[in-house]
């Protein structure tokens, strides 16, 4: 005799069931990152296993060789020269009123693989996505393109008509201005840089009342104390306006950090759509939480972009990561405020951008890892509010990564991974793309073949992700008795 309680469970679990099965499956993108080298040999059998676990786009680039061993050291640097992938059209560039690129070094061998590479991706029906354009135009003067949207522009006709099997091209973190509170990744919140001065002034913005709102606040947030976090950090909105005492200086500044990014787009999009025939564009913001602070914010670009990659970067320390960028404010906010606990710290962080940890009080509870709870409330939240700021799932390809190469983050584990795509499936997102390390590894792509097609046989005599060693490896070159 089956109980009440039981015959309820087991209908519950059914009906979890059926709505997993009428749900369609996440569709998987795979990033192709530097060095471009490692994809161009025995790339049909990786894309035949790729294909059988459920990828249908690829974005690759840079589109750079390089001379020599790639080494790869976080700056971005390379042993050797670059080498560029094609040859530029010079009558591009002076069409859109640039100069051409200049003493391009060509590798013809390089270039033929790349090719068929790209052939056979495209004759599987798979978009193709270009991480930015192989060359850019040279400006002529500043003032005739401040924004280098016709250099981009140039480069990117100039990319498609190599490449025409691409769709179009990515432009990494478009329009984007600092979040980070303290000096890091090459820049801060509180500062002007030169390119922006020199974009500010074009534009005829105020910049000496820029500069005087940021002042005000970076004098107030060095001034906090625990009865102002106390009192003003639950109280919302108004509560952060008195906390931070924004004054007109201090709005307008970020009223035209913003205003730059609109205009720099608008330029962009512009150009852009005058070409014939019209690319795709793509985008790769920070999360949502981050985006009105970088001046990505979602719902004022979403239109300027065919593609809105939002970067779903969780990790801790490095740089780009969620864990690691509020670590990093709670520890700036302790340093310039000794008064404050890390517990109010938190708590500014949680006015600022809408952020809470579940689990997370102090510093140390960062290195727990992440709980159920990140995921099923923060990954989803986030997943949710890209979807909802553009109101078309189709336009929204969330950006995964797992820490490490390029990002310097401690690793995020193959489970997370998978935590951060089914939350994310649960959310309403379609499709992911997902950076590897830089490659991908055995642990990763079980996991995406699961969840978005044939289940990955570990098979060593078959594709096997390079970036895990083949069973075999330890065996001092023996092989198995038959």
């Amino acid at each position: 005799m089956i109980s009440r309680r039981t015959l309820l469970t087991n209908l519950a679990l059914s009906a979890s069931a059926l709505r997993a099965q009428a749900q369609p499956k996440l569709v998987a993108w795979m990033y192709m990152i530097y060095p471009l080298e490692q994809w161009l040999t025995d790339f049909r059998r990786t894309l035949d296993a790729w294909e059988e676990g459920g990828v249908r786009g690829i974005v690759i680039g840079p589109l750079r060789f390089w001379d020599g061993t790639p080494a790869f050291d976080f700056t971005y640097r390379r042993s050797g020269a670059v080498i560029q992938t094609f040859a530029p059209e010079a009558s591009i560039y002076r069409k859109h009123g640039v100069d051409p690129p200049e003493n391009v070094r060509l590798d013809a061998e390089k270039e033929k693989q790349l090719r068929a590479l790209l052939d056979e991706i495209a004759r599987r029906g798979w978009e193709i996505m270009l991480f930015g354009p192989g060359h850019y135009g040279r400006r002529k003067s500043f003032a005739e393109d401040p924004f280098n949207a016709r250099a981009l522009a140039a480069g990117v006709e100039d990319t498609l008509r190599a490449f025409p099997q691409a769709a179009g091209v990515i432009i990494d973190g478009a329009g984007e201005h600092h979040y980070e509170l303290a000096f890091h990744h090459g820049g801060e919140l509180f500062e002007i840089r030169d390119h922006h001065r020199a974009q500010y002034t074009h534009l005829g913005f105020d910049v000496a009342r820029m500069e005087r709102g940021i002042s005000h606040l970076s004098r107030r947030f060095r001034s906090l104390t625990p009865s102002l976090v106390r009192f003003h950090a639950p109280g919302g909105m108004l509560g952060g306006l008195s906390l931070f005492d924004i004054n007109e200086d201090a709005l307008y500044w970020l009223r035209m950090r913003q205003e730059n990014t609109l205009r720099s787009m608008a330029a962009i999009r512009a150009e852009i759509g005058r070409l014939n025939p019209k690319p795709k564009l793509g985008t790769i913001p920070r999360s949502a939480a981050f985006s009105v602070l970088t001046t990505q914010d979602y719902q004022k670009t979403h239109h300027f972009f065919d593609y809105i990659f939002p970067k779903h970067y969780y990790w801790h320390r490095g740089f780009d990561g969620m864990y690691g960028t509020v670590a990093r404010w709670v520890e700036t906010l302790r340093e310039w405020n000794p008064g404050l606990t890390e517990e109010d710290c938190f708590a500014v962080v949680k006015l600022v951008f809408g952020i809470e940890f579940p689990g997370v009080r102090t510093l140390y509870d960062l290195e727990r890892g992440f709980p159920d709870e990140f995921f099923d409330k923060v990954v989803y939240s986030e997943t949710k509010r890209a979807l909802d700021a553009t109101g078309d799932p189709d336009k929204v390809i969330a950006w995964v990564s797992t820490g490490r190469n390029p990002h310097a983050g401690d690793p995020m584990p193959a489970h997370d991974l998978e935590r951060i795509l089914t939350a994310s499936h649960r959310a309403g997102l379609k499709r992911f793309i997902f950076h590897p390390d830089l490659n991908l590894g055995a642990a990763e792509w079980k996991v995406i073949s699961r969840l978005c097609g044939k289940e990955w046989k570990e098979d060593p005599n078959g594709y096997w992700p390079p970036d895990t060693p083949k069973p075999d490896t330890w065996n001092g070159g023996r092989t198995p008795r038959r």
